[in-house]
């Protein structure tokens, strides 16, 4: 009954294995001071790599990619709404409803303020 998923199981297992040792075997072992080096479109590197980054910028890609997601399931609804009749209408309203307020929970500690630097407390 299960047999099919077993078998694939160890076919995908011994698969990965052997393009892991045939790829430690056959790779190419070379310690030089230019493969060290960051390569950018050919143009010269200058200064260290470790550059550390504000927090910010991780946390503005984190709100884009999350609103940005919200943005596919409304897109989604709006195709469908004829078939989703009043039911839908009340859930996506229900859904724009708890984005707006997480955005203005956001907003209100402080995570969209780029003019000060601030402590983002979420455990309040």
């Amino acid at each position: 009954m299960y047999w099919p998923f077993i078998l694939y199981f160890f076919l995908v297992l011994a698969l990965t294995t052997s393009i892991l040792v045939v790829s430690f075997f056959l790779g190419e072992r070379r310690r030089e001071r230019v493969t060290s080096e960051p390569y950018e479109s050919g143009i010269k590197p200058t200064g260290t790599t470790g550059i550390r980054l504000s927090i910010r910028f991780y946390q503005v890609a984190l709100f884009f990619v999350i609103f940005d997601v919200e943005s596919v399931f409304v897109f989604a609804w709006a195709i469908a709404f004829r078939q989703l009749g009043w039911a839908g209408y009340f859930e996506i309203i229900i859904f724009i409803t708890i984005l707006i307020l997480t955005l203005v929970y956001l907003w209100k500690m402080g995570a969209l303020d780029w003019g000060r630097e601030t402590c983002i407390n979420f455990s309040n």
